[in-house]
């Protein structure tokens, strides 16, 4: 044996059972905490792999079982989630994790490239068998993936609703209530001419999005405009584009509601080259509170939410839907709909004049 360093980790079971003098199926039972082992014997093999570096053969052992113990979280690898990641994903990712880290379960993220078809990409991830589970975000409208999870009986949950996915689990943020909350506030200060950013993506919750806009201007007896709508990517640059558009428009609007909390950066840039100050010749209202934004002269109206809760949520919609878990995660809907909360800035805190 090898002097002054530590010892080699061992190959195998068998090296194990050999140095302790103790059958492989007495160790292996150690290992597994198996309740017919004696407790001197199986602190003794503990030790003894810990001591010699002995690391179980987790691929084996699941490929016995049937199962990987991986979850699988699927998202769009672009610019776009890259520049939102900070304040989205790896918040919501810490949630899911304390929900799987309970019962021994890993989180792997499954970046889609952005050139390719979320379809496509998931497919090739189903037919490796990569994870027990799954969970898809950036719903599309319509979302073949659904399906395709559906038909492979591969437990899953989405973070975002489709048109595909009415009877499969979901957990959403409130974008009809957002909007909602925020048209009736903007009115009340007396404006009518209120325009709204959307993704210039399919993603589903642009529809909501705009739809609760519809909707919120209908209870106003506000006529719909179109030309009102912005469609954008979810960036400060994005953001910048939103208000050169509305610029150039010859009935500008008295306010905006913006869908993603970045773009508030680039739209404050934008009006104030043109000498146009928010919270003073037009009202902002940003969909979600961002660490990058919250700095913003004046500050943004904005709403607010925690997304590590709502990764926990996700997580135990999911957990309710496995046969393994369920028990433990019984649920009256596995549909959520997360709410927010209005956090008051001073971007759209100004009272409109009739000679606006």
């Amino acid at each position: 044996m090898a002097h002054g360093g530590a010892p080699r980790p061992m190959k195998g079971i068998r090296q194990l059972a050999e140095h302790l003098d103790i059958s492989i199926g007495t160790v292996s039972r150690a290992l597994n905490g198996k309740p017919d082992v004696n407790e001197e014997t199986r602190k003794r093999v503990l030790a003894a792999a810990e001591q010699l570096g002995y690391v179980a053969n987790q691929s084996g052992r699941s490929l016995r079982q049937g199962t990987t113990n991986v979850i699988g979280l699927m998202i769009q690898s672009s610019r776009e989630t890259v520049e939102n990641s900070d304040n989205f994903f790896l918040t919501v990712t810490g949630g899911l994790q304390s929900v799987f880290s309970r019962h021994k379960l890993d989180l792997i993220m499954l970046p889609c490239p952005h050139d390719e078809d979320p379809y496509e990409y998931l497919k090739r991830m189903v037919a490796r068998r990569i994870a027990d589970a799954m969970i898809i975000s950036e719903t599309q409208r319509v979302d073949k993936r659904f399906d395709l999870l559906a038909k492979a009986k591969i437990p899953f949950a989405a973070l975002g609703r489709s048109l595909s996915g009415t009877q499969h689990p979901w957990a959403d943020l409130d974008f009809d209530g957002v909007v909602n909350c925020a048209v009736d506030r903007l009115v009340a200060h007396g404006h009518r001419r209120i325009a709204v950013s959307t993704p210039s993506s399919d993603i589903n919750l642009g529809f909501i999005f705009v739809e609760g806009y519809r909707r919120a201007l209908e209870r106003h007896g506000i006529a719909y405009d179109p030309a009102l709508v912005i469609r954008a990517k979810s960036s400060e640059q994005g953001g910048y584009q939103v208000a050169d558009e509305l610029l150039r428009l010859e009935d500008q609007p008295t306010a905006v509601i913006l869908i993603y909390e970045l773009m508030a950066i680039g739209f404050y840039r934008r009006v104030m080259e043109s000498g146009i100050i928010p919270g003073r010749d037009i009202a902002v209202v940003s969909f979600r509170e961002a660490p990058r934004a919250k700095f913003l002269q004046p500050a943004l109206t904005c709403f607010r939410t925690s997304l590590h809760d709502l990764g926990v949520e996700l997580a135990e919609i999911l957990l309710s839907s496995m046969p393994a878990y369920s028990e433990e995660y019984p649920r009256t809907s596995r549909q959520s709909v997360w709410p927010l909360e209005l956090i008051p800035g001073e971007s759209d805190a100004f009272q409109l004049t009739t000679t606006k």
